[in-house]
């Protein structure tokens, strides 16, 4: 798939999924952000960047963490999550955070400005990750600290054949690069490439759980990145489309619900 075209898919799926994202997925990527955030050890008064930044999940954590002396921009590709974000923010009362739709490969923003700069979990929707790992150091401070989380391996995450059964729909793969920067080692050549030193990386498992086929099915099809491709399927193809995924999930189905398994990798690096 072109850089182009990828962008597009992403930028306009996740506009779609942004209503559903957060029951969606958050409880099941909490285990990640937590690891990613203990790692950051943030201190009252910083300045941070998150790019990737979804419906604020990790954005409201940051600021908590940084105080009302800090300040956070937190950027996304997708219009729909930034005015979520936003909209989340002003109920709660938070002022220390600037919303920015942006590529994460092209950040609008000056050189040597935070002290941290996180991407949680949106790395692998990037076309070419190792730029965006070199935005976030162009624009950390000397000794500033990036933070990255992903998914890892695709043979450790029970969920990954959705991708194959969209992909199989549709005219071009939706995510070809999704599990790249978990593979092995990949996500530490990225970050040495970017150039980042000290880099350092853990990698874990965990369960996501779903308590029914409608809430499972909701996560995969309509709250993630597949979600452009989904909204145009037809009510047979989406429903042989589910089928089949239902069939790939049922080794991980008991009475109480799915718990499908799960890796992730969070990497850290100092510039």
């Amino acid at each position: 798939m072109k850089p182009a075209l990828q962008r597009r898919v992403q930028r306009y799926g996740w506009d779609k999924a942004s209503a559903v994202y957060e029951d969606s997925w958050k409880t099941q990527l909490k285990p990640a952000q937590n690891k990613l955030l203990e790692m950051a050890d943030l201190k009252p008064g910083e300045t941070a960047l998150e790019t990737a930044c979804g419906t604020g999940l990790v954005t409201f954590r940051i600021a908590e963490a940084v105080g009302p002396s800090g300040e956070i921009v937190a950027t996304d590709l997708s219009e729909e999550m930034i005015n979520l974000a936003q909209k989340t923010s002003e109920e709660r009362g938070i002022e220390n955070v600037t919303y920015k739709r942006m590529d994460a490969e092209k950040l609008d923003l000056e050189d040597n400005r935070f002290d941290v700069a996180i991407n949680a979990l949106g790395l692998m929707y990037i076309p070419d990750p190792v730029q965006s790992l070199k935005e976030m150091h162009r624009v950390l401070k000397p000794h500033g600290q990036a933070l990255i989380a992903i998914w890892g391996e695709r043979k450790n995450c029970g969920w990954a054949e959705i991708f194959p059964i969209v992909d199989k729909r549709v005219e071009s793969d939706v995510c070809p690069l999704f599990f790249q920067q978990g593979t092995g080692n990949t996500i530490e050549i990225s970050m040495s490439e970017a150039g980042f030193k000290e880099i350092k990386t853990e990698r874990f498992s965990a369960d996501l759980y779903y308590p029914s086929d409608e809430l499972a099915l909701s996560a995969a099809f309509a709250g993630g990145p597949v979600a452009l491709a989904y909204k145009k399927f037809d009510k047979k193809t989406r429903e042989e489309a589910h089928q089949e995924y239902l069939d790939s999930i049922a080794v991980y189905k008991s009475d109480k619900g799915y718990n499908i398994p799960g890796e992730f990798v969070v990497a850290a690096g100092v510039k």
